[in-house]
């Protein structure tokens, strides 16, 4: 199997710097922003390795990756890993959904 590139879209991106943001300015430490980095990159790991067993979601061709308080939300092509979406699951599901339609 060829190697995938994995592309954080700009929601997404734009997502997880603000999740880290929040922390680092609550905590007033990076400690747990860098945990949470960490957790990341493990997750995104095991995307790749096992892409199709993560739940499936309503929206078409999307994965869910559950990470405790967080998910990645996700797609697959023949040489990509698209991050679509990542998000704090404490907030109202509605906006995921309007997120992921864009």
């Amino acid at each position: 199997m060829a190697k995938r590139t994995i592309v954080w879209t700009a929601t997404a991106a734009r997502q997880r710097r603000e999740v880290l943001k929040y922390w680092i300015k609550r905590n007033g430490s990076t400690n747990y922003a860098e945990r949470l980095i960490k957790l990341t990159a493990v997750r995104i790991q095991v995307i790749l390795k096992l892409p199709e067993s993560f739940k499936p979601t309503t929206y078409p061709e999307t994965r869910e990756s559950a990470m405790g308080h967080f998910s990645i939300y996700y797609r697959l092509t023949k040489d990509k890993l698209i991050i679509t979406a990542f998000w704090d699951n404490r907030q109202d599901p509605k906006k995921l959904l309007e997120i992921l339609k864009n």
